[in-house]
């Protein structure tokens, strides 16, 4: 029996749940392979990259969906998702990338449609609905933290975080939800091992007459990928590794955050439901048993270090 690769249910015969299809637009029926293997979308986002502004270490395409056609199309202008196949170093990366984004939305982080498709060889290329596009194609004003404190994309690590609070402060509309939300983010970071949260995967979004921290994107165990020591992107009291539950609690959300015992103990509560189902959702991801193993070990190795 399989299991949908945008909803995560079982559908019999079939490649995709019926629900998972109306996630994408309620008009589809069915959705054809990507028809592209992951090499060949590889050398595709390579020809496009200078003509899209989506760049970075790992390969990434612009398309839409073509509803009567049944399948994404790559585009030059006026993408509506983004696409990133299997990197040619890095293996199951789509995988991670898409239960770690489920992770973080069943914590009560937001985050855009997402989920993964069925390339011409079977393989999984992972989809993300982009949220500075309305449907009208007008664009939403978006900022990144690297855009907002003056720092490029080759300096975007050498920030800190306690650099990114002022920007809350300045530019949000209400200032003291946000810095919840950014606690939130960067306690869920530190514990799935997502060490690349730079400035650049930080943004600020202004809809409905208010500025807030955008819809969470690029979230993925990069540790078990990378093995590197560092556990952070951006320095935390001047450092990258060994955090602890003082430098992020004590030190971080209390100190520099300004953020109550009482909404402490309220996030830790929502640490601690979410915490057993994430266990859950890792066993039923499209991860191999190995990467499951990785995943788990380190979640339950920075979970020890930060729980009561």
């Amino acid at each position: 029996m399989n299991r949908c690769p945008i909803t995560y249910e079982f559908c019999n015969a079939q490649e995709y749940d019926s629900n998972g299809l109306k996630l994408l637009s309620k008009d589809l029926k069915n959705l054809k392979h990507f028809p592209f293997t992951p090499k060949e979308q590889r050398e595709l986002a390579l020809h496009y990259a200078s003509k899209i502004s989506i760049q970075g270490v790992q390969p990434k395409l612009s398309v839409k969906l073509n509803v009567s056609k049944e399948e994404f199309e790559t585009v030059e202008k006026g993408g509506t998702f983004i696409l990133k196949p299997p990197h040619q170093i890095y293996n199951e990366l789509p995988e991670n990338e898409d239960i770690t984004m489920r992770m973080a939305r069943l914590l009560g982080i937001e985050t855009p449609l997402h989920g993964m498709i069925y390339n011409s060889d079977s393989s999984l290329t992972y989809f993300i609905k982009r949220f500075d596009r309305l449907p009208n194609n007008n664009k939403v004003a978006v900022e990144d933290f690297s855009q907002l404190l003056g720092y490029s994309r080759d300096t975007k690590y050498e920030s800190s975080m306690e650099k990114l609070i002022p920007v809350i402060e300045k530019h949000c509309t209400f200032p003291v939800l946000e810095k919840i939300k950014f606690f939130r983010l960067t306690l869920f970071n530190f514990l799935v091992g997502n060490e690349d949260m730079h400035l650049k995967n930080f943004s600020l979004i202004r809809r409905n007459d208010k500025v807030e921290l955008s819809p969470a994107y690029d979230l993925l165990n990069s540790s078990i990928h990378l093995k590197s020591k560092e556990e952070i992107a951006l320095a935390l009291r001047g450092k990258k590794n060994k955090l602890n539950r003082s430098d992020l609690f004590d030190y971080f959300a209390m100190t520099k955050l300004g953020l109550s015992t009482q909404t402490l103990d309220d996030e830790m509560v929502k640490f601690t439901q979410a915490y057993p189902q994430w266990l859950l959702l890792l066993e039923c991801s499209f991860l191999s048993p190995k990467q499951k193993a990785n995943y788990k070990d380190l979640l339950q190795n920075r979970w020890q270090r930060i729980r009561f």
